[in-house]
């Protein structure tokens, strides 16, 4: 049986004041790193055999700490990245609100029809994640570590249950969250979701 354990990286700056990033590539704060450093510990029980992540900063710094703790190697993959958001990137979400009021309500409501000029759609995220994870499903690695990004993570699990992506708001993932998916010869099962757990552990 083959496991794939998914995490968001760690809190940015960006993050906290609620600042668009989309593919920016932004490092993590001092509360990111800690938050990094305690995942860490609660994967130190898993035995992951390698790690694939986003080469984006916050992602790859998030797996590095987890890397070093951990003893495991670390693969990089562009395709990990989060969304493109296009001229959203950069902006808060009150700028977007003002700026953007009716994009943003598709986005709050019908996310997969949202089709901002310069950015990925929700679907095109979605299909090249499964098209990553599919390949990390036919290496021999059998307990597999994924570091990405909310809204990467949050498509990529819809598509892996088969859901429908108008339930995509219906999903939240933290920073540093774990999620579980096993994979049965009936399929994929998941076994945990968005436990942030360890970060209350001192």
């Amino acid at each position: 049986m083959k496991k794939i354990i998914i995490t968001r990286h760690g809190q940015t700056n960006w993050n906290l004041i609620g600042r668009i990033q989309g593919q920016k590539d932004i490092e993590l704060n001092e509360v990111g790193i800690e938050q990094a450093k305690k995942l860490a510990l609660k994967l130190s029980k898993e035995k992951i055999d390698i790690i694939y992540t986003s080469d984006l900063k916050r992602s790859y710094q998030t797996a590095k700490i987890i890397s070093d703790t951990i003893k495991t190697n670390i693969i990089i993959d562009k395709n990990l990245r989060e969304i493109h958001f296009g001229n959203w990137q950069g902006l808060t979400l009150s700028d977007i609100k003002k700026d953007f009021n009716q994009e943003y309500i598709i986005w709050r409501t019908e996310p997969h029809k949202l089709n901002l000029p310069g950015a990925e759609r929700l679907i095109e995220v979605q299909e090249r994640m499964k098209k990553i994870i599919n390949n990390i499903l036919h290496t021999d690695y059998q307990n597999i570590l994924i570091v990405s990004h909310g809204t990467a993570i949050k498509a990529l699990i819809l598509g892996i249950l088969d859901i429908d992506l108008v339930k995509f708001n219906n999903i939240k993932i933290d920073n540093t969250s774990i999620s579980i998916i096993e994979y049965h010869s009936t399929g994929p099962v998941i076994k945990l979701l968005n436990d942030t757990c360890h970060l209350k552990e001192d």
